[in-house]
């Protein structure tokens, strides 16, 4: 049979076609907008969203047996809001995971409602990208919209929707939206009076491996697929990309350097990080995991190729970078605020070190040894809990740089594992479609047959002694420039 991954992220929806021997027969990128209305803010029309799959979708299975599609899954850009009306229509584009402008609510949120009390409901603290401040500041400053909301979704969640006519979400996407109770895995009836809305405008909420309807039938026509292909509940792209890369069960690592870059730990049991910089999420495999998420990762590089020095030429540039460790320009790479540890929407991409003799090669290793510096801040909170880390999967555009991929695992002192297929949240999707229909009896099974290593990234000791000094060095400019942010943010 033949299992459809959909990877709904911010730039464009990358659909994976897969077998059940975990095969990639084909896949199809179709890309839409992002809007910047006003500084900080980052909004998508779901209706491009939609546009998007379908096409994509007929463009993928052109060629193949329609008869042997058997599910539809999905991984997907995360905390999104999107708000139906009474006639299941978008009422205004959706706000996205990377959007700033909730400071207010979040604020409201952290210190009126107060952290322990939202660590109580949520086993999280709010962060200004996180659906529950979206919904406050709609209800305060569009009341006329908020007044009109049936139904609050999900970006993923509204293309399942659309595919399927059912409201559904699953645990590890809804755990982001701080009105879901992580632990119980049920919504919290205190977030949604605080956020003034009810339980009948949310969806119901499945395992990411379970199917929540099967395809509609207007839509199976204009497919061509059976009647009976399954619509998969899916996850959040990164738990997704957690199953598309073997990062399921207990102890086991990812990290994802898309637009946004995230380490991930997986875990059987629940747990909390005491000063919530962590978030504490259920997982895709029916457990949970800890994941640290800073909201610029690969953009960093694709704004500094494309926007700065003017170029897609990215193997290029990055070969003329010879002395890593040795670096004198330090860059943070927080261009759209930053989430984990700082929670901090007013931070800014910084460059600092620069002299005379700093070179285009010298900046260019300070954007990548920046992401790779701040995904340790994570890893450090992490380490402090006491978990043992000793080697990590890697996915995402930017892990297809070999030079990325050494700095990374010299930064944090563990090995890489590259495997085999690197399309993560999209592979991940297809797997869960297969678990949903039968084909594995669980996400662990699926992963232990699917996912293989196909090179590891070893660690050198004595550039990881190197890494740790700059890394000192790293550590102590956020604290002494945080407050400046504040002043000089639009």
């Amino acid at each position: 049979m033949l299992y459809i991954g959909v990877d709904l992220g911010t730039s464009a929806v990358k659909l994976l076609l897969m077998d059940g021997e975990g095969k990639i027969h084909n896949i199809v990128s179709k890309e839409y907008p992002l809007y910047f209305p006003h500084p900080g803010w980052s909004e998508q029309k779901p209706e491009d969203w939609w546009s998007g799959v379908m096409e994509g979708l007929k463009e993928l299975t052109a060629d193949c047996d329609k008869s042997q599609i058997a599910g539809i899954s999905f991984g997907g850009q995360m905390h999104g809001l999107v708000a139906l009306d009474e006639n299941d229509d978008v009422i205004r584009p959706a706000i996205l995971w990377n959007d700033g402008r909730t400071q207010k609510q979040t604020d409201y949120l952290n210190n009126v409602i107060g952290k322990d009390k939202l660590s109580e409901y949520t086993a999280n603290i709010a962060f200004a990208g996180f659906t529950a401040p979206k919904i406050l500041w709609m209800k305060e400053e569009e009341p006329e919209n908020f007044a009109k909301i049936k139904m609050i979704m999900l970006p993923k969640d509204y293309i399942a929707f659309k595919l399927s006519g059912v409201y559904c979400t699953d645990v590890s996407d809804a755990s982001g939206m701080l009105i879901f109770d992580v632990k119980n895995k049920c919504w919290s009836k205190e977030m949604l009076e605080i956020c003034g809305i009810t339980e009948a405008q949310v969806p119901k909420i499945f395992e990411s491996y379970e199917a929540v309807g099967d395809i509609l039938p207007e839509i199976a026509d204009e497919l061509g697929f059976p009647k009976n292909v399954k619509i998969v509940a899916g996850a959040g792209d990164n738990a997704a990309a957690a199953v598309g890369t073997g990062t399921v069960g207990d102890g086991m690592c990812n990290i994802s350097l898309g637009t946004s870059g995230t380490i991930f730990v997986s875990s059987k049991s629940f747990g909390v990080d005491e000063n919530n910089a962590l978030h504490s999420f259920a997982h895709a495999d029916g457990h949970y995991h800890l994941m640290g998420c800073m909201l610029s990762a690969a953009s960093c590089n694709k704004w500094w190729m494309d926007e700065i020095i003017g170029t897609k030429d990215y193997a290029a540039e990055q070969a003329k970078i010879e002395k890593l460790g040795e670096n004198h320009v330090f860059f943070l790479p927080y261009l759209m605020g930053e989430r984990s540890p700082h929670n901090n929407p007013n931070a800014r991409g910084t460059f600092i070190g620069m002299t005379m003799d700093t070179t285009r090669a010298d900046m260019t290793q300070a954007v990548l040894e920046g992401v790779a510096f701040a995904i340790r801040d994570s890893f450090e909170v992490a380490k402090s809990l006491g978990i043992k880390i000793e080697r990590t999967k890697i996915c995402g555009g930017g892990a297809k740089s070999p030079l990325w991929k050494k700095i990374i695992a010299n930064v944090l002192g563990i090995k890489v594992d590259v495997i085999e297929s690197e399309e993560g949240p999209g592979y991940g999707g297809a797997m869960l479609a297969a678990v949903a229909c039968g084909e594995f009896a669980s996400v662990e099974e699926a992963a232990a047959k699917l996912v293989k290593v196909v090179d590891t990234v070893e660690p050198d000791a004595e550039l990881v002694e190197k890494y740790n000094d700059r890394y000192a060095k790293f550590a102590k400019i956020y604290p002494t420039v945080k407050e400046l942010f504040d002043t000089v943010t639009i």
